[in-house]
């Protein structure tokens, strides 16, 4: 089992978080203000730069007005 945030499963999610917050038609600004972080932090976990883990992931779907499930569907499909 790979744990490197350069794994192709890691690079999948981070460009479905892209690809979700876009859809929700969001800025990195305004789900950064809605976490309540710079956005520079969306920008590095956007780019896998930065790893989130399966809290932070939840936050992240809430600020996209989706469930952990939700994102954890789209995943999978």
């Amino acid at each position: 089992m790979e744990k490197s945030i350069y794994s192709d499963e890691y690079q999948r999610l981070c460009a479905l978080l892209k690809e979700l917050r876009r859809e929700a038609e969001l800025t990195q600004v305004q789900v950064a203000k809605a976490l309540g972080v710079p956005q520079s932090f969306v920008s590095k976990y956007e780019s896998g730069e930065r790893r989130l883990d399966v809290i932070e992931l939840g936050h992240v779907a809430r600020a996209l007005g989706l469930s952990l499930r939700d994102v954890l569907d789209r995943f999978g499909a």
